[in-house]
């Protein structure tokens, strides 16, 4: 392994050679001003500073730590705080150099009177990459804005396990759409100057049992070439800029303490030159969590010597600990330089030594048109419509005003549309008197403002936890007497036990909560046409509410939609918006059958060998609309060389009577090859606006590396041989196919390769429906 001495400016070559040790290590931590308040980090109250601020301070700083995301401050009082603190570092420390400021923005800038988005469930569902980036740009503008510098987002791990509490805030179980909308909102964020931060490097999804923190056992093929793509696309097509490490161990290894994978592979293979900032209390975590350090010197040199350059929130370790393993001879100085030079070089890319802090902003709006217009569109474009027997859209009945009923513990909970962490689930909560700071309406007030004729009722029926079902005789009664009946049920995002799913909230179980199923059932079985709405952070094995005559009329699946939540389940219920959501991960048929993937290969699946079957009850890419689509035509080249691209086109029309959006989903199965393949794979996607009756061909150029693995050497190749392709309404429909012939020698992955399907549209397709 080499130093890896980053190519840095003079001038921060300066600022290093005049450093003192204490004025370097003060580089690289964090402090947490507001460490005391809520707890929003795993095991912050056993993790607090030990030095008060102005001490850790005296020798300059590396980031200050959430100053707007820990707890509810008017964004422009705490602006002028963090101009003023920003001045004290530049004049009151020997070096003055500012601190970097980091926070959270996984759903938008987490701070109070900001702009909630989708959660990234929500994104993936969404197929959409360059609203994602739109989306991107405008949270990044927000944090531009009141001097924050570094975002920690996107979460990159891929789905494996519905039980896991996280998954709310990942984005598929497909790595190719989680690379490829996890790369777009990186370059949304760094476009409006802020730094993007991949999470979590790597593997954290696939814990054991769903449990967070628990350890993997992936195998290195697993983890090469289904966890690793998507950050290595971020970096290699994205340029991002930093990157934070998985809490986990694999295969007993702790990722904070692995350089193989955070220097070796990041950045000697990969080329990255940005930042390697710790996960909160990773670093002392290797002693008090994985005991691989018997105390926080021997943690920090670990740490440090793997790759990880920064500690966040605090300096538990990489303060008075690392500088006694420096002075004793443990730990090479170089290292610390190492990290310090890279550092330097991130503030002065961002603009911190000669940043201007004499005027904070007077005036600022962080949910402005802008930001709820986006919101509003990625909400709208990432609802699942899962079943639909006609029901829907809602219209008006034998000429009258429709009754209906609305009903469930999500219903008129504007907290049900966010995800865990959204300010409001992730701070707010410690706050019941503050108000959330921005306009947010709940599914009942959207749709009172969508059916203004309509004659709306309301019950809540239960609560999302618990047992107590005193109030389904009421939310019967308003049932019977209904057209219709709409139940909102699902999730309630929050932290470490503090709610139903979120980080910390595992699941033993995908059954809904409490008693939400048997209300429900209580409310199907009164004749009247139910709509089941789901807010959730996980999929749910709701088999009960697809299949069987005692089914739900409808079923729409929502991942916490965000602030325009509310007014988008209105617009797609009422018919004003089209849906084009398709399931960005498998519906689980049982908790039993978890771990689970499309993406598996074919002793995963059902067989005659096993008395259990881990189909899903829906597949990876379902999702219904009130127009149809068919897709025709599809055209492959007969063959391509290893390492070439070939060319895959297929006609798709709007055989219904509106217009409509289609997902153009285009798959793959290697047909034989020398180790396991998957009997599907996405190789790439469209999204498409159709008006009805309208035709068009959409044509793929897939590089023949999307077809690439990791053989029997750990290489990653692509192998000849037949690879059969495919395009459906999802991965189990083979609508129209073709084969395609890969030829030559097995081709060596380059990381010159192109690694993106490219696509286009000919609208001028010559098919129109005739009367």
């Amino acid at each position: 392994m080499t130093n890896h001495i980053p190519a840095v400016s003079a001038r921060v070559r300066g600022l290093l050679d005049s450093m003192t040790l204490e004025e370097k290590l003060a580089q690289l931590v964090g402090f947490w001003v507001d460490e005391g308040g809520e707890v929003v980090a795993p095991m912050q109250g056993e993790m607090a500073a030990s030095d008060r601020y102005d001490v850790a301070t005296e020798h300059g700083l590396g980031h200050l730590t959430r100053v707007y995301g820990t707890r509810p401050v008017d964004p422009i009082e705490r602006a002028k705080w963090l101009w003023a603190e920003q001045r004290r570092l530049q004049n009151e420390t020997r070096l003055g150099i500012p601190a970097l400021v980091h926070e959270e923005c996984l759903t938008g800038l987490a701070a109070w009177q900001a702009a909630t988005f989708p959660t990234p469930l929500g994104w993936g569902a969404s197929f959409d990459p360059e609203l994602v980036e739109e989306m991107g740009r405008l949270i990044g503008e927000s944090m531009h804005d009141l001097g924050v510098h570094q975002g920690l987002a996107p979460v990159l791990d891929v789905i494996r396990d519905p039980r896991w509490g996280r998954v709310d805030e990942c984005i598929a179980e497909d790595p190719y759409v989680v690379g490829t909308i996890g790369t777009a909102y990186v370059r949304g964020l760094q476009s409006a100057g802020v730094h993007a931060t991949l999470k979590h490097f790597v593997g954290y999804s696939a814990s054991r049992a769903g449990r967070n923190h628990a350890p993997v056992h992936a195998g290195p093929r697993e983890i090469a070439d289904v966890f690793l793509p998507p950050f290595e696309m971020a970096v290699r097509d994205g340029g991002v800029r930093s990157v934070m490490n998985s809490y986990t161990d694999i295969d007993g290894v702790p990722v904070a303490a692995d350089p193989t994978l955070l220097t070796d592979l990041l950045r000697e293979k990969w080329g990255f030159d940005g930042v390697v900032v710790s996960d909160y209390f990773a670093v002392a975590f290797l002693q008090i969590m994985h005991a691989v350090a018997t105390d926080r010197s021997e943690a920090a040199a670990l740490a440090l010597r793997a790759g990880i350059d920064v500690e966040l929130p605090t300096g538990d370790a990489y303060l008075g600990p690392l500088a006694e393993a420096v002075r004793s001879g443990a730990v090479e100085e170089s290292l610390v330089d190492r990290s310090v030079l890279r550092v330097l070089a991130q503030k002065e890319e961002l603009g911190l030594l000669d940043a201007d802090f004499s005027t904070p902003p007077t005036s600022i709006d962080l949910d402005s048109p802008r930001h709820r217009e986006v919101a509003r569109r990625l909400a709208e474009e990432s609802i699942v419509l899962l079943t639909n027997d006609g029901t829907l859209p809602l219209t008006p009945r034998d000429g009258r005003a429709p009754v209906v009923a609305v009903v469930g513990p999500n219903a008129d909970s504007p907290e049900a549309l966010m995800g865990c962490y959204s300010f409001a689930n992730h701070v707010l909560v410690h706050h019941p008197d503050m108000p959330l700071g921005f306009e947010i309406l709940s599914l009942t007030e959207s749709l009172r403002a969508a059916m203004p004729d309509a004659s709306i009722r309301s019950a809540v029926g239960c609560a999302v936890e618990g047992d107590d079902d005193s109030g389904f005789a009421e939310a019967v009664e308003l049932a019977a007497d209904a057209d219709v009946v709409i139940v909102a049920v699902g999730d309630r995002a929050g932290l470490f036990g503090r709610g139903t799913v979120g980080e910390g909230n595992d699941s033993e179980s995908l059954e809904l909560p409490g008693v939400q199923r048997r209300l429900v059932e209580a409310l199907v079985a009164t004749g009247t046409p139910v709509v089941l709405v789901l807010l959730t952070g996980r999929p749910y094995a709701i088999r009960w509410a697809v299949e069987g005559a005692s089914a739900p009329a409808a079923v729409v699946q929502a991942f916490f939609p965000g602030e325009e939540g509310g007014n988008a389940l209105a617009g797609i219920l009422t018919g004003a918006v089209n849906p084009s959501g398709r399931l960005p991960v498998s519906l689980p048929r049982s908790a039993g059958a978890q771990p689970f993937s499309y993406l598996h290969p074919r002793l995963g699946g059902p067989s005659e060998v096993t008395s259990t079957d881990s189909t899903p009850v829906l597949p990876f890419g379902h999702g219904l609309s009130y127009t149809s689509f068919t897709r025709s035509d599809l055209v492959v080249d007969a063959s391509v060389a290893a390492g070439g691209a070939f060319d895959a086109s297929v006609i798709v029309m709007n055989t219904g009577d509106r217009a409509g959006t289609d997902i153009v989903q285009l798959y793959a199965h290697d047909v034989t090859a020398s180790i396991t393949r998957p009997v599907a794979q996405l190789l790439g996607y469209a999204r498409i606006d159709l008006e009805a009756g309208q035709s068009a061909r959409v044509s793929f150029r897939v590089p023949t590396g999307r077809l690439a693995f990791s053989d029997t050497r750990m290489t990653r190749v692509v192998e000849p041989g037949p690879v059969d392709v495919w395009v459906g309404a999802s991965v189990a429909d083979r609508e129209t196919a073709g084969r395609i012939d890969i030829t030559g020698p097995v081709h060596e992955v380059q990381a010159s390769d192109e690694r993106l399907v490219t696509v286009s549209v000919d609208r001028a397709a010559p098919l129109t429906l005739r009367a």
